[in-house]
């Protein structure tokens, strides 16, 4: 008998030990299970969740026109001409808009949140965002099919501070202390001493590319983050504009998008009157330059990319588009605009054709439409010169704060 007890007790022990060790396992992978899920980034129920759309086209089949976009309209870039176009192309594929309520931005200069959005539900998907706002990519990321396209303007900080200050300095309350004919000048021989980074509306007149962008824009130049952020710009954006090169710009939109000629036409809008545009002088440009040093930088490698992009699509095919698109944008000025150019806002003869004006003054420049227009070319020669406070009360969208407070210098 003793010789058969030791073997079932050393069974007994091996079958011991190995319960122990599986309930340790078992009780190991319930510890670790949770916790791997729990590290892995939560879905967001919130974000807009379109259903799958059809392949746009067979190999080698002609391209689907793209209508989800996103337009990041930066300030005094020649934007307001664009989101004309993009009202029209939106209105006549009867897209969805995301617009705000009250205004016609996204409760600029506070950063975007989803909320913002008129009558917004958790969920919700919209074809096209392009008001006005601060950048928050996640938020506006979340309101967009993920193939929506991401585009935006940039221009010469020196020219758009010039013009920035032109247009917003009177709301740019420690600008008042500035006397003389040229306030602008007198600013740029010592901007330390007129501006306050803390002060009211201190934003338009410093780097606002980089603050519209949604990113600091008191950054040291310096920084390692500026060049992070321009990566990270680079990284989101599909295409980035110069308002110096409209038209290319346009081509390559067209190209991006898969658009027609017809989509892209436009005439300017809130373009100011030549004799209220000083410009600047080599000094007062480097100046101008030195103290917008991050949208300098900003700018400059967006320009590179920008004529690296010209090339891959062909000099002279660009040449031929832009012939083409200028030629069409002819065509339509002599169908739609009574004596062929843009006048001064006194000489503009329907109410709703009134561009709205920096606060103080009427320098912004609008359009007549001629008497008679042939029935096929009225509502869209209307379209192309309807301002964007009007274009926007007639897509539905409530400006009621905009009205009631006539917030002039929210238009551009």
């Amino acid at each position: 008998m003793p010789s058969l007890r030791k073997p079932w007790h050393s069974m007994a022990k091996a079958l011991i030990l190995g319960c122990l060790f599986t309930g340790f396992l078992l009780l190991f992978y319930a510890y670790v299970a949770p916790l791997q899920v729990s590290m892995a980034e939560p879905p967001d129920e919130s974000s807009c969740s379109p259903p799958a759309p059809p392949l746009n086209s067979s190999p080698g089949g002609p391209c689907r026109p793209k209508t989800d976009i996103v337009f990041m309209k930066t300030h005094k870039t020649a934007s307001s001409t664009l989101l004309n176009i993009l009202f029209r192309f939106g209105q006549k594929h009867r897209l969805k808009f995301a617009f705000p309520s009250g205004y016609n931005d996204f409760n600029y200069p506070s950063f975007f949140k989803r909320s913002l959005v008129h009558n917004y539900q958790p969920g919700d998907c919209f074809n096209i965002i392009c008001n006005h706002m601060r950048f928050r990519y996640p938020e506006v990321r979340g309101l967009v099919a993920p193939d929506a396209a991401f585009i935006t303007v940039l221009r010469d900080p020196a020219r758009l501070f010039e013009s920035s200050f032109h247009y917003f300095g009177t709301v740019v309350p420690f600008t008042w202390r500035l006397t003389g004919r040229d306030k602008l000048a007198k600013f740029l021989q010592d901007p330390g001493r007129y501006y306050n980074p803390r002060g009211f509306n201190a934003h338009y007149l410093r780097n606002l590319l980089f603050f519209d962008l949604g990113y600091d824009s008191g950054l040291d130049p310096r920084s390692p983050q500026v060049a992070e952020h321009i990566r990270e710009v680079e990284q989101r954006f599909h295409l980035v504009m110069l308002q110096e090169y409209f038209d290319e710009s346009l081509v390559l939109l067209k190209e991006l998008l898969c658009w027609e000629l017809e989509d892209i036409v436009y005439f300017k809008l809130n373009a100011r009157r030549a004799s209220a545009v000083p410009r600047l002088s080599g000094e007062l440009y480097r100046r101008a330059t030195a103290w917008n040093q991050l949208d300098a930088l900003l700018y400059r490698h967006f320009n590179a990319s920008f004529w690296r992009k010209v090339e891959a699509f062909g000099r002279e095919r660009m040449a031929r588009e832009v012939a083409s698109l200028r030629r069409e944008n002819e065509r339509m000025r002599s169908i739609c605009i009574d004596g062929g150019r843009a006048v001064a806002a006194e000489a503009i003869q329907e109410a709703s054709m009134q561009p709205w004006q920096p606060l103080g003054t009427k320098t912004i420049l609008g359009y007549n439409l001629k008497k008679r227009i042939s029935r096929r070319h009225q509502q869209l020669c209307r379209k192309m010169l309807t301002p964007e406070i009007q274009y926007l009360i007639d897509l539905g969208v409530n400006l009621w704060v905009v009205r009631l407070l006539k917030l002039p210098w929210s238009a551009e």
